[in-house]
């Protein structure tokens, strides 16, 4: 009948975020039920207390109220430990799931980037860096040399200056060798000489030259 009818329409599987979120509702549902049946169970066991020995029929009736509950809530224990279970495996799950789209989009990030720059990209870069760095230690070079600088000098006006200068060196040594001249005068006698007769003649001459002045 399903070719009349058409094939029933396959529901779509819940996200693990909706099944977690599902199965934390059921739990708090249960817990709130587990509650309530202990506390079932505590006014059982005081009714059956309060009628062990007043009414017997009416103590035993609470036992087995009791009896009850205590499988019930024996049942909810072991669903809750399931659902417990389930809700940490999806849990992980989700976070497998998540772990895996951050690798599968890194993954494709990566793809994208090796393929806007290949292996023959790569190695034209790195040959033209090194090309530029071989430019820049040869300007580095060519900046740190001195090769070029006063090389347009002729070295023959130099050495002839460096002739004339010695000359006029050897020329100061000369003129300075040996003691001063005044060290090897004989010393100025201290005692004034006994005065000499002077010449008619002389006297004559420093009148005439007096006169003449």
């Amino acid at each position: 009948m399903s070719f009349l009818f058409g094939k029933k329409k396959q529901e779509q599987a819940p996200s693990t975020g909706e099944a977690i979120q599902k199965l934390r509702q059921t739990e708090e549902l249960l817990e709130k039920k587990q509650a309530f049946m202990e506390k079932k169970i505590s006014e059982e066991i005081k009714l059956a207390k309060q009628n062990g020995t007043k009414n017997k029929r009416a103590a035993i009736m609470a036992l087995k109220r009791k009896k009850r509950l205590e499988k019930q809530l024996a049942q909810i224990d072991g669903t809750l430990s399931t659902i417990e279970y389930q809700r940490e495996a999806l849990e992980n799950a989700n976070t497998n799931t998540e772990v895996l789209k951050t690798m599968g989009f890194a993954s494709k990030a990566l793809k994208s980037a090796q393929q806007q720059m290949g292996v023959e990209d790569v190695d034209d870069m790195m040959s033209d860096l090194q090309e530029q760095l071989e430019v820049a230690n040869e300007i580095s070079d060519a900046i740190s040399n001195s090769t070029g600088f006063g090389q347009d000098l002729d070295e023959d006006e130099l050495f002839k200056e460096l002739e004339e200068l010695e000359q006029e060196e050897l020329d100061e040594q000369l003129l300075d060798v040996g003691p001063s001249v005044t060290s090897q005068l004989p010393d100025v006698p201290t005692a004034r000489p006994a005065k000499v007769a002077e010449d008619p003649e002389d006297e004559d001459m420093r009148e005439l030259a007096a006169w003449a002045s």
